[in-house]
């Protein structure tokens, strides 16, 4: 499961999606790797799950 993308697999504790969307964007960012369209819409589905 660690080497699927966002589009692939989500954490099943929904609680925890927006802590592990920001962590793999800081991951992309860092390493200056391209995210695809279906990650993007992926993580933007997480992202919504943040608080703030």
């Amino acid at each position: 499961m660690g080497d699927q993308t966002p589009d692939l697999w989500k954490p099943p504790l929904k609680s925890y999606r927006c802590t592990y969307s920001r962590a793999w964007i800081d991951v992309k960012h860092l390493y200056e790797l391209n995210v695809t369209e279906t990650e993007k819409a992926a993580l933007g589905e997480m992202l919504d799950t943040c608080d703030s």
